[in-house]
């Protein structure tokens, strides 16, 4: 792997609470507790009203009242409106000071309106003027505030919490460090107090503290965070290593280049961050549509108002306005989307996919590229045996392995495990290793019978010139581990990355759909070039950084493509956040299923044609419930406005009702016949 040069920066969220809140629609949030409790207590208040009230002027057979029912109506339709209603009246402030008036100010104005002119209704039938009654809209403000919160609960309840990539990160560092003083004796300090410049002594299997020099020791590390590839990474002296790796067997000192505010994972956290914050500007397409209903309803309410206080009476004028408004409340247009993203996570789940964000059921069909991670995705993410030969006529394959197994039982390392588990799948028997010890930067040695037996990486072959042509290995772009015996090569073994069964036919399928993949990855060019040979991806792009990746996943978004990002690692986080679509595999780390909008559980890359073409069929029900729920005002809005008025009709506030609930219906049981 190449140096690379790290810029120092603040850490932006290392000290931030996490925040347990999902998404709602029109851009804002709220906790997952709260907004069920205020479903359920909003309910409780919403029941008594509606069986004390009409629906617009119909009397239903299970309602009844009494003598004061109207102030009780009121007393409770006003601990409704403040408590249940509060949602969305402050999110309609948010949208209205954004000047993007969408959902939820066309909810706010809905229940607004209906709770004033309610009082209004209320004072005039029992005080000012009793003997003409005047019409109420409390049975609207109840169900439609009910109704709405319990939209969001299902959308909400449906969609998983996103979780805080950027504290997961912040979590990958230690909370202690060695620090050396000038006497050489060590002490363990919290990590918020390490600066650049101290020394550090990092022991086996410990995760490197901050980024810094190795001024002293050999050893190997685990840089899978930064490249992403199950590679260990040959460290010695004046090699830089980084913050959050994880160190190998051997013992090192470095000295300090950036510490957790300073260091390499700022420039992801960075990355993240800026890429998440982004994202969720992301306007739905229930909230273009409401906001267009919005300014329609307005429009046409006060335009009406006008016309009918010149070729009427201010009572007429008012009553028509406040019908216009009123059965503009978005009744089925709240639940139209909720209701196919309900029904769209529990297909999704049938199919090995979590939808975390729902915009990105909205945008899948505008994807025209798929930028993949190789290891971990497309292939195993894990060390397997790939070859294995042996050099000595006194020993077979399989006895290399079985001799390399002996001396690697018992060990955590990677290699040490792909190797005992190739001897367990060629059912072997292992013979016993005696005084197995580590070789700091190098491998293990021990005695098996009389011979000194040692496992060695390549460096350490070449430096001592043990490796002769006949003994060079084609195994390019695997980690090769030789077996030594008594300073003599007797064999090696070969390990790196298997190919996914379900990768392959993965590139064919998404060419038919019009989508073209490219595939980022960390590793080699040699390696990776291999494994897109095989499963037929001709753009390979190698030896990428994670700021490498977000940058083309900017560019080609800046060139006007849409993309898919899919990938496992922590590397992969900056890019999955920024990338039209972020797609986790479901065995990758914390980080990047947090900066994911979609996870494929199952870790099947195959999975990806699955919820491309669900999302087609799911975007298809959207607009279809858009036009169901927008298509009932856009005929009832000037009806109600009087528009036919001349020829003596006027659409009456019960017929809207009728057909608000039936398009409500329509709603629901086309969002019930959604497939995947």
């Amino acid at each position: 792997m190449k140096d690379m040069d790290h810029q120092h920066m603040d850490m932006p969220g290392m000290d931030h609470d996490k925040m347990d809140m999902d998404d709602m629609p029109g851009g804002h949030m709220m906790h997952m507790g709260n907004l069920k409790l205020k479903f359920w207590v909003s309910l409780v208040m919403a029941i008594p009203i509606i069986l004390m009230t009409p629906m617009m002027g119909l009397k239903l057979p299970f309602q009844f009242t009494f003598t004061g029912s109207d102030w009780v109506v009121t007393a409770i339709g006003t601990a409704l409106f403040f408590y249940g209603g509060k949602t969305f009246l402050d999110s309609a402030k948010m949208e209205l000071a954004d000047r993007k008036p969408a959902m939820m100010t066309l909810i706010a104005m809905g229940i607004s309106v209906a709770y004033i002119y309610s009082l209004y209704a209320v004072i005039m039938n029992n005080i000012v003027d009793p003997s003409h009654h005047v019409m109420d809209f409390f049975w609207e403000l109840a169900t439609l505030i009910v109704i709405m919160l319990l939209g969001h609960w299902i959308e909400m309840n449906a969609i998983m919490a996103a979780g805080d990539a950027v504290q997961k990160l912040a979590e990958l560092l230690p909370k202690q460090a060695h620090v050396m003083d000038e006497n050489n004796e060590i002490k363990e300090v919290d990590l918020t107090q390490v600066k650049v410049g101290n020394v550090l002594l990092v022991k086996g299997n410990e995760t490197i503290p901050a980024d810094g020099l190795i001024i002293s020791g050999k050893t190997s590390v685990d840089e899978a965070m930064i490249t992403g590839e199950s590679k260990q990474v040959e460290k010695t002296i004046d090699d830089k290593v980084v913050g959050g790796s994880v160190n190998g067997n051997g013992e090192i000192t470095m000295t300090v280049t950036g510490t957790g505010e300073t260091g390499y994972l700022a420039q992801v956290v960075k990355l993240v961050s800026k890429a998440q914050s982004e994202k969720s500007n992301t306007e739905t397409l229930a909230d273009k549509v409401a906001g267009y209903l919005f300014y329609a309803a307005l429009s046409v309410g006060i335009l009406a108002f006008i016309v009918w206080m010149f070729t009427g009476t201010f009572s007429q004028a008012l009553s028509i306005l406040v019908t216009v408004l009123v059965i503009a409340c978005p009744h089925a247009l709240g639940l139209a989307i909720p209701l196919v993203v309900a029904r769209s996570t529990s297909l999704s789940a049938k199919n090995g996919l979590l939808i975390k964000n729902r915009n990105a059921l909205e945008v899948a069909h505008t994807i025209d590229t798929l930028l993949v991670d190789k290891t971990g995705t497309l292939t195993e993410g894990h060390f397997v045996v790939t070859n294995y030969q042996t050099y000595s006529k006194d020993f077979s394959e399989s006895e290399i392995i079985g001799l390399m197994a002996s001396l690697e039982r018992g060990s955590t390392h990677p290699l040490g495990k792909g190797i005992i588990q190739k001897a367990e799948d060629l059912s072997l028997q292992i013979p016993t290793a005696n005084d197995t010890q580590q070789i700091n930067g190098v491998g293990l040695e021990g005695h098996i019978k009389d011979d000194l037996y040692k496992i060695v990486s390549e460096a350490y072959v070449k430096k001592n010139q043990l490796l002769t042509d006949e003994l060079v290995s084609d195994d390019e772009g695997d980690s090769i581990s030789y077996l030594i015996q008594n300073d003599k090569v007797i064999g090696y073994a070969a390990q790196g990355d298997q190919i996914k069964r379900e990768s392959f036919g993965l590139v064919e399928q998404l060419t038919k759909m019009g989508i073209k993949t490219i595939m980022l990855t960390g590793d080699n060019q040699h390696a990776a070039e291999k494994v897109g040979v095989k499963l037929g991806i001709e753009d390979v792009r190698a030896n990428l950084m994670p700021e490498d990746k977000a940058k083309i996943v900017v560019q080609l978004e800046g060139e006007g493509h849409n993309v898919i990002m899919v990938g496992d690692g922590i590397n992969d986080a900056p890019s999955l956040a920024g990338a039209t679509i972020g797609m986790a595999i479901g065995s990758g780390t914390d980080v990047a299923v947090d900066s994911a909008d979609v996870i494929l559980v199952k870790s099947n890359p195959t999975d990806i044609v699955k919820f491309l073409t669900l999302s087609r069929n799911t975007r298809l029900k959207m607009i279809q419930n858009l036009w169901w729920g927008a298509g009932y005002n856009i005929i009832a809005l000037p009806l109600a406005a009087g528009i036919l008025a001349p020829i003596g009709f006027i659409l009456s506030p019960l017929v809207g009702a009728v057909v608000m609930s039936l398009s409500t219906i329509v709603v629901a049981v086309n969002a019930i016949t959604l497939h995947d």
